[in-house]
């Protein structure tokens, strides 16, 4: 009997320790209200309608650490639906959380819906933006910056603080202005500045002599590759979006349009102010916009000229590309990120040729994919493959390499099996540098070149060291090849980052499926989605 006894009271007070234990455990909450307003603003000295978050332009800057569980209920008080998504930020079996035409209805005028995700497994620099009707050229967009957790190590020393710089192009013209001259088949044009924190210049980084200071740079401009250095000061590159970099040092460095990095930086100069310099890349003429970093206590100015850019050199930039590679010895938000194997030793399924191509449909500029310029449906693709609507979307009406003809207006989807290993090949026919995307997911870009991409190019693939990213660039008429486990169920979001060239057809969705249905692979649909489209009459 008293065994017995000793037995249940062993039973639950170990069941008691275990449920502290586990309540204790839990990644922390973080909650966000914003609300979305049009407001004035005059960036380049020009008043125009702006989009605000909270009143504030760039959007208020969101700073989590690892695992932590996101809740940012967003009220839309523009005219127009809205849709924020999370660029960088895997969602991890949550597709119906990214924030895009595709999955999810956008959220109408008037009303709000609450963003819930996991920031799982992740550090590093990242930005949120409006996916939605050219929004993002208003603005809209903030700062995403991941720390790691207090018992993953960083593999460099301590920085003495941080500063987060959102550096783009600005156009003075408003958003519904661009988006009418693009429906009327127009170029986007060549940007009227640059900005830095939303600011074209005056934005002043203060900090102390003798210390090293972690900066995160991202390029959030819709259309414009830049070039960003310190005057007096080299850069040590220690992450890409999400992944440790080897820390080599730069004089300056290239980030296209979506892309990320983070670069320590020492001040070891003279007691004085110095020069933080953005130029474009691969414009003429090239726009430049400067911030200033200035040690504590200075009185004494920056002075000209400011340091030396790079001015059109597309090889020069490829091959700065080529330097940055992953640190294998580094954790990230977890210990052994690279897992049990090497990306060389993963098995292709499959190869993906995607030509982006400029065109014409119906006698207006169109951008097409393998000679799909895409439409988006009424009824989001994910909505579509869940309740099983009919009309909405065909799998594989995209070729797997480019074919001959001309394009056509058209709903793409790839249809992939989970775990599957893909090799994609983004060619680039057209004369501008391009940048993709893709939402879910890290890829290892592994090479870059010139011309056309033929099978003998993976001679020259970095299979050792290439770096995880989610964003690439491929420079003009070159092409970019990245490699990538589609271990992340759901729809996924494959686009062109140049906001003018996704809004006219350059993007896709892959669709990342198996039969198995179970919380272990993928979330089931939030009970306050959104319904939209066919998909209403589901409800």
């Amino acid at each position: 009997m008293r065994q017995t006894q000793f037995l249940q009271m062993f039973l639950v007070v170990s069941l008691a320790w275990l449920g502290a234990f586990l309540a204790d455990a839990e990644d922390a909450y973080r909650y966000f209200t914003w609300t979305v307003t049009y407001g004035t603003i005059s960036p380049l000295g020009v008043p125009q309608q702006g989009i605000l978050i909270n009143g504030q332009f760039p959007g208020p800057p969101i700073e989590a650490v690892t695992n932590d569980n996101m809740v940012i209920d967003v009220i839309n008080k523009l005219d127009e639906p809205l849709l924020l998504t999370w660029n960088g930020i895997q969602q991890r079996k949550n597709s119906w959380q990214d924030g895009v035409l595709g999955t999810q209805c956008p959220i109408p005028p008037g009303t709000n819906w609450t963003y819930k995700f996991q920031l799982k497994d992740q550090i590093g620099t990242f930005m949120y933006f409006p996916s939605t009707a050219l929004h993002r050229a208003a603005g809209g967009f903030g700062a995403l910056n991941i720390a790691q957790r207090s018992v993953i190590p960083i593999p460099y020393p301590t920085p003495f603080g941080e500063f987060t710089l959102l550096v783009g192009d600005w156009y003075k013209s408003n958003h519904t202005a661009l988006r009418q001259s693009l429906d009327a088949g127009n170029p986007l044009p060549l940007p009227d500045g640059l900005l830095i924190n939303g600011r074209p210049n005056g934005f002043t980084f203060t900090g102390q002599r003798g210390q090293t200071y972690k900066f995160r740079v991202t390029n959030v401009g819709i259309a414009t590759s830049i070039n960003f250095r310190i005057q007096g000061h080299n850069l040590t590159l220690i992450e890409i979006e999400g992944s440790h970099t080897l820390q080599e040092e730069y004089e300056s460095l290239d980030v296209h349009v979506g892309q990320s990095v983070t670069v320590l930086v020492k001040l070891n100069g003279s007691p004085k102010d110095y020069f933080v310099a953005c130029s474009s890349r691969f414009t003429k003429p090239i726009f430049n916009v400067t911030a200033l970093l200035r040690y504590d206590g200075s009185n004494i100015p920056a002075s000209l000229p400011l340091p030396i850019a790079p001015t059109y050199q597309i090889h020069w930039s490829m091959k700065q590309a080529r330097t940055c590679r992953l640190n294998l010895t580094a954790n990230a938000a977890r210990p052994n990120p690279q897992g049990s194997y090497h990306y060389n030793t993963i098995q292709v399924v499959r190869t993906l040729v995607l030509a982006n191509t400029a065109t014409k449909i119906d006698g207006k500029l169109r951008y097409a994919v393998n000679g799909i310029s895409y439409v988006d449906p009424d009824t989001p693709l994910k909505l579509a493959d869940y309740f099983n609507i009919p009309g909405v979307f065909t799998l594989n009406t995209i070729k797997d390499t480019p074919p001959s003809g001309p394009a056509t207006p058209g709903t793409s989807v790839v249809g992939t099996t989970l775990h599957d290993f893909v090799e994609i090949v983004l060619q680039n026919t057209e004369n501008a540098i391009q940048s993709w995307h893709l939402d879910g997911y890290s890829f290892y870009a592994v090479g870059y070149g010139s011309g056309s991409w033929t099978p003998d190019m993976r001679k020259r693939y970095n299979m050792a060291d290439a770096i995880y990213r989610h964003t690439v660039q491929v420079y003009p008429l070159s092409w970019s090849a990245i490699l990538v486990s589609l271990d992340n169920k759901g729809m996924w979001n494959l686009r062109s980052a140049i906001l003018s060239k996704r809004y006219l057809g350059q993007q896709l969705y892959v669709r990342v499926w198996n039969n198995e249905k179970s919380l272990l692979t993928e979330y089931d649909i939030p009970p306050d989605a959104l319904l939209c489209g066919k998909a209403k009459k589901t409800s």
